[in-house]
């Protein structure tokens, strides 16, 4: 398993308005852009800001408060498309369809400076300097995409940049002041226990179940008709794997189909300098969850790892590990 990064700051960005992102996270699931969107907006930013402040970027929290998916309404939904020119003999060009939402979102960045006494670590410096390099952040992914969706900063909500607090009587404290900012909102965790529960509950009826199956059975609304009780009528009820939030199918990263190539051996690759495999999407279950509902800022960041050997390139978020490992103590 894979363990979060150690860090000792918070950035916050707060109600980012983001227009037009990618609403296709995967070949199977769309509705909201995929975690490595963000984790690769996260990389992308550390570059650009690389040499300016010593922050390094460890992981991403995501939080949405409104969502504009660009569809048709009614019983069927289909995306709205846009219009593409004609192309040279004045015929209309081949269309390929694209998923776009307008978001409000909160992203939170867990950032490392250098030793705590380093007087040009950020995190050390006065409240007002840590203000005035959150907005100089702000104002640089302000310039940036955000899955393909252009970025507004709200100038009723200023960013901040905080050190996180050591003990866990203050973490806990410090977590508590926090997420009042981030209401009405819902943070993405990621449940990979809900699979293998729901797969053992599987195998009691069909012992040919498999993950596959327990993810599409997740991934549904299953309505279940429920034995009367106090009347002859059968009530028809949803079926809820968990009691609060909501849970969707998400894209977690990516799994290899090939052997490591070496560099500039695949035609046409964007980077010929890196060693590159043909991958496709690992899937697993993720909920989004009220952030009063969590106990530390640490239940709703993502990181990333990638393990060459045995082919797996994935997004991780320690929610289900941590909750639920303190639950059982």
């Amino acid at each position: 398993m894979s363990d979060l990064p150690d860090s000792n700051g918070l950035l916050i960005l707060p109600h980012l308005r983001v227009q037009n992102a990618n609403a296709i996270s995967s070949p199977l699931t769309w509705g909201f852009p995929a975690v490595s969107a963000f984790i690769g907006l996260m990389h992308a930013l550390e570059r650009r800001l690389a040499g300016r402040f010593n922050l390094m970027f460890d992981s991403i929290g995501i939080i949405c408060h409104s969502h504009d998916a660009q569809v048709t309404e009614g019983y069927q939904r289909a995306f709205r498309l846009t219009r593409n020119p004609v192309n040279e003999k004045g015929e209309t060009a081949a269309i390929v369809e694209e998923g776009r939402i307008h978001l409000d979102i909160t992203l939170l960045f867990a950032v490392s400076g250098y030793a705590e006494g380093d007087q040009d670590n950020p995190l050390n410096a006065e409240r007002q300097v840590r203000r005035q390099i959150a907005h100089e952040i702000a104002e640089e992914l302000a310039g940036m995409r955000i899955a393909g969706g252009s970025v507004f900063l709200d100038p009723q909500h200023n960013p901040s940049l905080l050190p996180l607090a050591t003990s866990a009587e203050a973490r806990s404290e410090q977590f508590r002041r926090l997420h009042r900012h981030w209401l009405p909102g819902f943070a993405l965790v990621c449940r990979d226990d809900l699979l293998s529960e729901h797969l053992d509950t599987l195998r009691e009826e069909n012992d040919q179940a498999d993950l596959l199956d327990a993810w599409l059975d997740l991934s549904r609304l299953n309505i279940r008709a429920t034995p009367p009780t106090r009347s002859d009528r059968v009530e028809w009820r949803a079926q809820r794997a968990v009691p609060n939030g909501w849970i969707v199918p998400i894209p977690v990263g990516y799994g290899a189909l090939s052997p490591l190539q070496e560099a500039g051996s695949i035609a046409n690759s964007r980077d010929p300098h890196t060693p590159g495999r043909f991958v496709e999407s690992l899937y697993s279950i993720g909920q989004w969850l009220s952030p009063h509902r969590l106990r530390d800022v640490e239940d709703l960041l993502w990181f990333a790892s990638a393990d060459p050997h045995a082919g797996l390139y994935r997004c991780h978020n320690l929610y289900a590990q941590t909750r639920f490992s303190d639950d059982k103590e």
